[in-house]
């Protein structure tokens, strides 16, 4: 009877013990929540119940076994894989940790500053950190668990023997992963680009929409995925149309003829120019910046708040001015110029 109560006692009790430990503790997340609105910490850390529950039962399990005389033969074996899943448990909930105290951090920073370029920096930067802790944290557990094997020990003990031949074979094979690792670290650190800048690339134009330690991911206008290695943004120019601000200058280029009314057509240009809500106020021109035998070049140039909304201001430009043109001014349009003899022969 003794032998049947003793398993019973252990395992049940450690399962009781670690459901209302983990309860408890998802109470007191609960009521730190609802007295602290200003920070979402307390509600994320509640993501983490279910791992900590884990590492309080396995642990319970592995202390306690002993006494329940269960497995004498096979100690070593059962010892082994409660060690294993206790490593693994713990990692999972150091992950599940990291990421509520960088989600935190990000939101907490996104409300507080003014400057959203800013807070896209943070964010990429609390991404990228995140990323690498969990790249490490997920080596490390991966490593005590094979340790955990003896003939893994054995292996190890013959690779520290060859550590300098390795290391370099290694470094070589490794180059492009670490030249990216350390890339993705300088993008983070060094504010070259952020989660949400507008870049140009390859002369692809998107949005910043994943940054890793390894690669990136711009999503096009078109919304096509563009994955690129890190490296590239190190190495190689490219525009980046958000850093220092996301107001634009654009420009709209008219080919005329050389009948143009330039003085009415800058006045219509102000008109439509005023009126449209993607103009932010700042500036706008209009000038002839080149002429042919046959046409004049007028270039009109405008800024806005975004480069979505510049966009949308200088296909409106461009609409209404041939438009209004075509209707108001029709020889200001460019055509084929014909001389005295010319039109007689016709």
């Amino acid at each position: 009877m003794e032998n049947v109560l003793r398993p019973v006692i252990v395992f049940g009790g450690a399962v009781v013990l670690s459901y209302v430990l983990a309860w408890a503790v998802d109470r007191l997340m609960v009521r730190l929540d609802a007295r602290h609105p200003e920070t979402p910490m307390w509600g994320l850390l509640r993501s983490g119940r279910v791992p900590f529950q884990a590492v309080v039962f396995v642990a319970l399990v592995s202390g306690f076994f002993g006494s329940t005389h269960l497995a004498k033969d096979h100690r070593e074996v059962v010892d082994l894989w409660l060690t294993i899943i206790l490593v693994l448990a713990s990692a999972w909930l150091i992950l599940r940790l990291v990421a509520a105290i960088t989600e935190t951090i990000a939101t907490r920073y996104a409300g507080a500053t003014h400057d959203p370029a800013r807070g896209r920096r943070v964010r990429t930067q609390l991404t990228l950190i995140r990323r690498l802790i969990t790249a490490v944290v997920t080596v490390i557990a991966v490593a005590a668990v094979l340790l955990q094997f003896p003939g893994m020990k054995t292996f190890g003990t013959s690779m520290l023997a060859s550590a300098g031949v390795l290391g370099i074979v290694a470094g070589i094979a490794a180059q492009s992963t670490l030249g990216n690792l350390f890339a993705g670290l300088s993008i983070a650190f060094g504010d070259m680009v952020r989660i949400g800048d507008e870049v140009v690339v390859e002369g692809e134009m998107g949005t910043v929409e994943e940054i890793t330690v390894s690669y990136l991911v711009i999503l096009t206008w078109d919304e096509r995925r563009i994955t690129m290695p890190v490296s590239y943004f190190t190495s190689k120019p490219f525009e980046n149309w958000s850093r220092g601000g996301s107001q634009m200058t654009g420009t709209v280029y008219l080919q005329l003829d050389h009948a143009a009314p330039i003085a009415e057509l800058r006045a219509k240009t102000e008109e439509l120019v005023r009126a449209s809500d993607e103009w932010d106020g700042r500036s706008w021109s209009l000038v002839v910046t080149d002429s042919t035998p046959s046409t004049i070049e007028v270039r009109v140039a405008m800024t806005a708040r975004s480069s979505d909304d510049l966009w949308t201001l200088r296909c409106s430009v461009r609409e209404n001015l041939l438009t209004w043109l075509r209707e108001t001014h029709p020889e200001a349009l460019p055509g084929i110029r014909l001389t005295g003899q010319q039109e007689k022969a016709l």
